[in-house]
């Protein structure tokens, strides 16, 4: 008899990017492995922090769907159109509350082997406690972002008390969970300091068959209406605050009078209006946005960019890992990745060689990064970058690992 797994998790397939994409790859590995596999999530909303059609018609109840021998069970939330500390709290609760009558219903209805959630939302780990405590299953904590710490150290929350009293509640979870895992080994510290137990290294994959470097890089941007000689740097993901992409605009700045130098941001979030408007103001025209690329042709827009920009605020360094990152690593792109020294995420680009690193919230060494992208010979950076990927971020690989450790 195949084992039954459960994954509560606030975000889930068919969003393209972050969480909800490696929920939904996770689940499908499961699945096509012989797993029994039901997943308890809401509807799809991420980046664009709208739920998406056609799920926007029932977003307000409860719906089940049934993908062979995965079962969905969506649950309503308040998603706000521009999510603050408080709006997004609202979210996460509204999320729980009607997560718990599903989790009930269930509980008395299948037993489950194996009960995973992923954080954030963190406080899903206490439905998954709760289930633990009724029907015995085994609790796996996955951790894709330490959410309490990012949202003390951005300012999106200023209390103390509530702080604490939320680092109070992680905790209770971390102490009941069988096995805790993270995505980045700085990241495993930080939970190993708070826990005193180990902590499983579950690093997000890359589908390297479908990323993967081409050659002809010119063709590439004319195709997506470049001229060949332009150099092109781009970001690509969600537009959202713990990324401080107005750098990146001063940045476009300095080249503004420089034709050739290209800088495009991809991607959809509650910060793009904002930033589109900052741009107007600069009078960038060397700047374009664009939303979210069709997956049948990221592979060859990834390929397209001579530097990839991964920016992030000092704080948020040691705190998440990138989710784009993956991506641009198997396609053997040149990241220009903003993490201070001592941080997890800079330890393993300088271990590998396989990125430039400039200091977070430093404009000057942003903008010689990049001039240094743009101008040196960094193909064995490209190289470092695809080896690091082919052997250590396949889906296979990570998710083999995964099934010897905990389930």
């Amino acid at each position: 008899m195949s084992k039954r797994v459960l994954l509560i998790g606030g975000n889930f397939s068919p969003e393209p990017t972050g969480i909800g994409k490696y929920n939904g790859e996770m689940i499908s590995w499961l699945a096509d492995n012989g797993y029994d596999c039901t997943v308890i999530t809401t509807y799809p909303y991420y980046p664009q922090w709208k739920v998406q059609p056609p799920y926007d018609r029932a977003r307000n109840w409860f719906k089940k769907e049934v993908d062979g021998n995965i079962t969905i069970y969506r649950c309503p939330q308040y998603v706000p159109a521009n999510p603050s500390g408080k709006k997004r709290m609202l979210q996460d609760m509204s999320f729980a509350a009607s997560t718990f009558f599903k989790i009930m219903q269930l509980a008395f209805d299948r037993k489950f082997d194996i009960v995973i959630t992923v954080a954030p939302p963190f406080h899903l780990g206490l439905l998954a406690t709760l289930y633990k405590k009724l029907r015995g299953a085994r609790f796996v904590y996955h951790v894709q972002d330490l959410q309490i710490e990012a949202a003390r150290d951005l300012a999106m929350i200023r209390s103390k008390r509530l702080i604490n009293m939320l680092l109070r509640v992680e905790r209770l979870i971390l102490r009941n969970a069988d096995h805790v895992s993270s995505i980045a080994d700085g990241m495993i510290r930080k939970i190993g300091d708070k826990t005193g137990r180990e902590v499983l290294l579950f690093p997000n994959w890359v589908d390297i068959s479908k990323f993967h470097p081409l050659t002809d890089k010119a063709a590439l941007k004319e195709a997506f209406g470049f001229a060949a000689t332009d150099k092109i740097i781009l970001y690509s993901g969600a537009i959202g605050e713990k990324q401080g992409l107005e750098s990146l605009l001063h940045a476009a700045a300095a080249w503004k009078h420089q034709p050739g130098i290209r800088f495009l941001i991809c991607g959809s979030g509650p910060y793009k209006a904002r930033l589109e408007q900052m741009a107007e103001q600069l009078q960038l025209e060397n700047t374009t946005f664009l939303p979210l690329q069709p997956a049948s042709q990221f592979n060859q827009f990834l390929n397209m960019a001579d530097v990839h920009l991964v920016i992030q605020k000092s704080h948020a360094s040691d705190l998440v890992m990138p989710s784009k990152l993956t991506t641009i690593l198997a396609v053997g792109g040149i990241a220009l990745i903003t993490a201070n020294p001592g941080t997890g995420l800079h330890e393993l680009v300088s271990r590998h060689n396989m990125g430039i690193l400039v200091d977070a919230d430093n404009q000057e060494a942003l903008q010689t990064g990049i001039a240094r992208a743009i101008s040196q010979n960094t193909a064995d950076i490209a190289r470092n970058a695809r080896n690091y990927a082919a052997t250590h971020l396949s889906i296979s690989a990570v998710m083999t690992r995964f099934k010897e450790q905990v389930a």
